[in-house]
């Protein structure tokens, strides 16, 4: 898909390093009010794409925010896409810190009105969303499949989920399989460098560590901007059932559980499971989705 609304390419110093993003803007004079999109973990670039494993988030989200009246920022992360460095050394807390500093850089831009910017997060970058709802007080903060758990636990949900939708002859080492992914698990969490070796793999080790013990239920009270939580029923990742703690925690958020919804923002109406990702992906993200967060964001962001 072509973005066909007015672009710019922009990079950012942050943090000791150098961040190449995308500013798209809509039609009409500025400023405009906008949202930063945090893609979710792993070698993603800007449109949450890694190599050959394309989620193409990017470019329809910010057609679809641009026709809304609403500006957008994605950017490649430390070591992926136009941004030089090494992913793998990044870690969890180093893409947080990124973040918060493109998020106020965001805000200081002519462009852009500084007191109408918002954050939109997939996933890991839904956790990352939580937190600058907490300590960077954006105008508004949507969470897209964003877990409400410690990170151990979300990976512990995410392995017994996926488990359940292998193949029945795959489903007989289940067990031998956990063992496997439980000493992986305890390697990665004794490792005490950047990167390591992990089951013969060279891990992103610290991000590993830091995602495992971070718990975004000690964020979550601390929004006080509107917040849209959406996760799908068929999400193998993270829990929807996350959508009742967030709601607990954060008076007023609006949550939505979506029929048919996956992990990957597409909707499937056979059994979930991990093997159907390549199908998946070869469908565009749900418009529809995409269409109903501009829509929550623009009055919103438009009050401000």
């Amino acid at each position: 898909m072509i973005d066909r609304h007015p672009r710019t390419e922009i990079s950012f110093n942050v943090n000791g390093h150098t961040l190449h993003g995308t500013l798209t803007l809509p039609p009409g004079p500025g400023p405009h009010p906008a949202a930063l999109c945090l893609p979710g973990s792993g070698r993603v670039d800007r449109d949450s794409n890694a190599g050959r494993l394309r989620m193409d988030l990017g470019v329809p989200l910010a057609q679809t925010l641009a026709a809304a009246g609403i500006a957008s920022l994605r950017y490649d992360r430390r070591g992926v896409g136009a941004s030089p460095g090494d992913w793998r050394e990044a870690g969890f807390l180093d893409n947080r810190a990124d973040a918060a500093a493109i998020f106020n850089a965001l805000r200081d831009r002519p462009e852009i009105r500084s007191e109408a910017v918002g954050v939109i997060g997939h996933s890991e970058g839904a956790v990352h969303a939580m937190w600058l709802g907490a300590h960077e007080h954006p105008a508004a903060v949507v969470l897209l499949a964003g877990y409400a758990r410690s990170g151990k636990e979300a990976v512990l949900w995410q392995a017994s989920r996926v488990a359940g939708t292998l193949p029945g002859p795959i489903r007989l080492i289940t067990p031998l399989l956990g063992r496997i992914g439980a000493r992986q698990l305890a390697a990665v969490e004794a490792t005490t460098t950047d990167v390591a070796r992990v089951g013969g793999m060279k891990v992103n080790a610290r991000w590993w560590r830091e995602q495992l013990v971070h718990d975004p239920r000690a964020d979550l009270p601390g929004i006080t901007a509107p917040v849209l939580a959406i996760t799908g029923e068929k999400d193998l990742q993270v829990s929807a059932d996350d959508l009742e703690v967030i709601a607990s925690l954060v008076p007023g958020a609006d949550v939505r559980r979506v029929p048919d919804l996956t992990h990957l923002l597409r909707r499937d109406s056979q059994a979930p499971a991990l093997t159907s990702y390549g199908r998946l992906l070869r469908q565009p993200v749900d418009a529809g989705l995409l269409t109903e967060v501009a829509s929550w964001l623009a009055p919103r962001l438009s009050a401000r």
